[in-house]
């Protein structure tokens, strides 16, 4: 894979190298050509002009109408002839068999009438350069080259054209009389495939040098990126690789690359961030395992809580004169509310509902204290304004906590229906006549337990009927809350109870709990939801 991956970057930069060398070597042959052709053709055009001008010096511009008129030459046309012969046998024009010749424009017609061509000394063929010869203008613009005549100055253009003697760059200067008129025009030709052969060979020779010093340039620069770059990226990403297998082990080499630019920057970042990576991996783990130990110890105590709370029914299956039944659903593992109720003798029950300020396992531990004394003091006395009492000042000392507890208790006289209850800042208890509906009793409430020492409880007395029903509950029912925050309430509570009020009491926290569910939908449940039902038969 190391071998893979570190051929694949070598691949990647080798390619966009080779890119780069490439445009570098167009780029330089053909700025470098550009330049070069504006130059071999000012200098060629230059060299054609100097021919030029030492050929017009032989020229006598007082006989050239004289020569066109008679088309008679005389020894001074002889000895100019011979001079400009002997003068373009040692140029090139001469190798290139391009000429020298001198002509009359016709300014209307712009044709040309031949005075003179070097190269009739040695053509086969002399006709076609006798004097009075007519032929057309060869430039691309003829009007540019009697522009030279009529204003007896050279031009600045080149006169670049196509002739029946071949393709070629001519330089034109005017020959002048006595009398500083132009009288005719003198020509150099400089052949064009001369030129563009001299051109190529410079093309060629650059390309092989810019492709030689690029190709050296770059193996350098490929080297360079291979040993600072690449390679330290391929260790790099081995090494990060190998890290997210494990974990546990350190890279070893990350230290080492210690280059001072991005490269190294990278590779202390990663080891670093590996470094952190393993603190926060071992954190999580000590976490995690603290975790599923408090969760393992929540789980104990979440059963513990739940035996300490009768949560066998039927309760007292040989006794067909009542039915009871009760349920806590706690919002966290644990919670502070509680219920209970146990036998004071054959024809007295106890029945107790709280709810321990706050939640999780604070509450919990109140709420086994709390149970644990209330039903302490139910064995020594039966006045439930009695019991909270004592309870309240013994949950007062030690209370650091400032915890506290709201509570109902009543003594339930099972033959009779006769109920002594006292309230301690609880919920008002609902109870069904026989044939009836549930109503609240609002009765009159005591400080909550564990607020103040000797705070003082009311008793105070009514009645189920047979076939009656006493509900009781903690503020979880009318407390539950649904998305748009809006509270259960006692209304729909007391709504629910009389679904089915001639229900047993299994039947009617059934149908409670099902209308809260319905109530809150997905809500979250934030406080304990505890109920007690007791029917009398």
């Amino acid at each position: 894979m190391k071998n893979f991956f570190s051929a694949k970057v070598n691949r990647k930069v080798a390619g966009l190298c080779i890119l780069l060398a490439l445009v570098i070597c167009v780029g330089t042959c053909i700025s470098g050509y550009l330049q070069y052709r504006d130059s071999i053709y000012e200098r060629y055009n230059n060299f054609a002009y100097e021919i030029c001008e030492v050929a017009r010096s032989y020229v006598n511009g007082d006989k050239i109408a004289s020569y066109l008129e008679t088309g008679e030459t005389d020894e001074e046309y002889d000895t100019m002839a011979q001079n400009i012969y002997n003068l373009y046998r040692h140029t090139t024009l001469y190798e290139n068999k391009s000429g020298i010749y001198i002509f009359v424009p016709d300014c209307e017609e712009y044709t040309c009438l031949n005075v003179f061509d070097v190269r009739i000394i040695e053509a086969e063929d002399k006709s076609i350069f006798e004097i009075g010869c007519v032929d057309p203008i060869g430039a691309e613009h003829p009007e540019n080259v009697v522009g030279v005549y009529l204003n007896g100055e050279r031009s600045s253009d080149y006169f670049i054209h196509e002739t029946k003697f071949g393709y070629n760059s001519s330089a034109i200067l005017p020959v002048f009389d006595s009398n500083g008129n132009p009288t005719a025009l003198i020509v150099a030709d400089m052949p064009i495939p001369y030129i563009s052969e001299t051109l190529n060979q410079y093309l060629v020779t650059t390309i092989l040098l810019t492709v030689i010093i690029v190709a050296a340039f770059m193996a350098l620069f490929i080297s360079i990126m291979k040993r600072t770059v690449t390679t330290p990226l391929n260790v790099i990403a081995e090494e990060t690789k190998a890290f997210s297998q494990d974990a546990k082990q350190l890279s070893a080499v990350l230290p080492t690359i210690k280059q001072k630019d991005e490269i190294g920057l990278l590779a202390g970042s990663i080891y670093h961030m590996e470094k952190d990576i393993q603190d926060y991996v071992e954190n999580i783990t000590s976490i995690t395992a603290e975790k599923e130990r408090i969760g393992a110890e929540l789980n104990v105590a979440t059963q513990i809580q739940s035996d300490m709370l009768p949560s066998i029914f039927p309760a007292f299956p040989d006794r067909k004169d009542f039915d009871i039944c009760a349920s806590m659903a706690p919002a966290k593992e644990v919670g502070g509310d509680f219920y209970d109720f146990f036998m004071l003798d054959d024809d007295h029950i106890a029945l107790v509902i709280a709810d321990v300020s706050g939640k999780g396992v604070p509450a919990a531990l109140f709420m086994v204290v709390a149970k644990t004394l209330l039903k302490n003091q139910a064995s020594f006395n039966r006045s439930p304004k009695a019991i909270l009492e004592a309870v309240n000042n013994q949950l007062c000392e030690n209370n650091s906590a400032e915890m506290f507890v709201t509570a109902w208790m009543c003594i339930f006289e099972i033959s009779t229906g006769k109920c002594v209850a006292a309230n301690a800042g609880h919920e008002f208890p609902a109870v069904r006549k026989a044939n009836g509906d549930f109503e609240l009793i609002h009765d009159r409430h005591g400080f909550v337990l564990a607020g103040f020492e000797d705070s003082r409880y009311t008793e105070y007395e009514f009645n189920v009927e047979k076939g009656g029903t006493l509900f009781v509950y903690t503020d979880g029912v009318a407390e539950a809350t649904n998305a748009d925050n809006q509270l259960f309430g006692t209304d729909r509570m007391i709504k629910a109870l009389n679904i089915d009020s001639s229900a047993a009491p299994a039947d009617i926290l059934e149908n409670i709990k099902k209308s809260i569910d319905e109530f809150v939908g997905d809500a979250p449940q934030f406080d304990d939801i505890t109920m007690l039902c007791i029917k009398r038969m």
